[in-house]
């Protein structure tokens, strides 16, 4: 099918290449010039406006946005004004469900139809198959299931509910995610300070052969270890919080539901700002490894708790 794609980041530009791959026609647009002409490089078929990538989409128009949270507003407050009634706009970014609700009634009340889609798997994902969470009004998420199909990886995709479903599962999703890092991080930290000087890489990979704990978060901490060194010298003990976790938190709190294992993790990402450690240094690596976020300011060693 023809996609307007706009946001050609980590996650939009790999994506954008798999629907091509795919077969799919993609008419791409990115706010700025540096991303468009990456995309350009990559032999994406790329405009400089919005008007003109409206315009070069058949009726009914898709539209995908692959944008940070902070930026929906102001792409929807340009794109759907130029758009018609039958026409559909997917937010495949991370943003909070409740914004995904308002956004959702006030593009329905123009005509409009929107959904949101969760996306996980970071940028490799993007490129070779991602987890699709999608929400939306069912009979129009319906029609869009091939695309589904070509974006995940093999059964990696579902229709979980109404609007904001998509973004809600998305957002819990990457609070499990927060608590599951400082798990395993705690973890390879009391073997690094064990007597038994253990090979914390050689444990990883030991770990990731039909444990319980088996995952691909600690084939991640593997490559980590295999990349950076046992010390990950290069990576930062301070690590960064996106917000998604905290969105957990919050929610949990509303819904008088306990959690303190994720709960725990994003104050401990807060408290690690001016505090490195190495288990801030394991959560690093495993965002940088996955996620490819910057690794950061080296830390001296001896300053390491």
């Amino acid at each position: 099918m023809q996609i307007g794609y706009i946001g050609f980041g980590k996650m939009g530009l790999n994506m954008a290449l798999r629907l091509k791959e795919k077969g799919h026609e993609v008419v791409g647009y990115n706010r700025s010039e540096e991303g468009r002409e990456k995309a350009r490089k990559e032999a994406l078929n790329v405009v400089d406006d919005l008007n003109v990538l409206v315009e070069k989409l058949q009726s009914p128009r898709l539209i995908w946005i692959m944008v940070s949270h902070q930026g929906v507003d102001e792409v929807l407050g340009e794109i759907v004004s130029l758009l018609s009634a039958g026409d559909t706009i997917i937010d495949g970014g991370n943003c909070f469900y409740k914004d995904t609700l308002r956004r959702a009634k006030e593009i329905k009340g123009k005509g409009v139809n929107f959904l949101d889609i969760g996306v996980s798997g970071g940028p490799s994902g993007a490129r070779n198959g991602a987890c699709l969470m999608i929400g939306g009004e069912k009979e129009i998420a319906k029609k869009y299931i091939d695309l589904y199909k070509d974006l995940s990886a093999p059964d990696a995709w579902k229709i979980l509910g109404e609007s904001g479903a998509g973004h809600f599962a998305k957002m819990v999703h990457n609070g499990i995610e927060y608590g599951m890092m400082q798990s395993i991080a705690e973890g390879f930290a009391v073997i690094k300070k064990s007597d038994f000087n253990f090979d914390v890489k050689n444990v990883a990979d030991l770990y990731n052969h039909k444990s319980v704990i088996e995952s691909r978060l600690i084939q991640w901490l593997y490559d980590g270890f295999d990349k950076f060194g046992p010390e990950l010298l290069e990576i930062s003990g301070e690590v960064a919080a996106s917000g998604e976790g905290e969105w957990t938190v919050n929610t949990a709190k509303e819904l008088k539901v306990s959690a303190p294992a994720i709960e725990t993790s994003l104050y401990f990402r807060k408290m690690s700002k001016g505090n490195p450690s190495y288990i801030g240094k394991i959560l690093s690596t495993m965002r940088t490894m996955f996620g490819g976020h910057d690794v950061g300011e080296k830390n001296n060693l001896n300053k390491i708790i």
